[in-house]
């Protein structure tokens, strides 16, 4: 599994959009600072995704998105691949008996397929949009992130590189 986290928060992502001439689309912009974070980790042989909403990007919550993805997987030895950050420290975190950590090169964002979903996420879930609270972006991140979870076929589309798949074949 790859695993990575993503913030999201309350500043809108303003885009093109269609309408009919001559109307002019309007488009509401906010710039506030709340924020709050989406965990995943993705396998890319199945596209299997586990996600989870966390107040913060610390050792704590990293611990908490561990120990969930090892209970929903309790008959499986899990590789997962992550990237360099402070949090993802192995002398910081309690490592579960069927998790493995291995680290990506430093600086290698490009090599972790989790960063498509990110963008996949905010294309099509979040730009254009204003929410009125941090309460109402984590419902419309929850349901976005459910639905993802749910469409595999979509998730393996996007994540199954064939460097990754051949890797994993060999």
């Amino acid at each position: 599994m790859f695993q990575d986290e993503a913030r999201f928060g309350r500043i809108s992502d303003t885009r093109r959009c269609w309408c009919p001439k001559p109307i002019r689309p309007i488009c509401q912009a906010m710039v506030i600072q709340e924020y709050t974070y989406a965990y995943a980790a993705v396998s890319v042989s199945d596209g299997q995704l586990d996600t989870l909403i966390l107040p913060h990007v610390n050792g704590d919550c990293m611990q908490l998105f561990l120990n969930e993805v090892a209970y929903r997987h309790p008959n499986e030895r899990i590789v997962m691949v992550l990237d360099g950050a402070g949090w993802h420290q192995k002398e910081s975190l309690t490592i579960p008996d069927n998790l493995r950590l291995l680290q990506l090169p430093p600086y290698s964002p490009e090599l972790n397929p989790v960063e498509h979903l990110w963008d996949d996420l905010r294309e099509k879930s979040f730009h254009n949009r204003v929410f009125n609270s941090i309460d109402a972006l984590e419902v419309h991140l929850e349901a976005a992130l459910l639905d993802m979870e749910n469409d595999h076929q979509r998730v393996h589309s996007i994540v199954a590189w064939p460097w990754i798949i051949n890797a994993l074949s060999n």
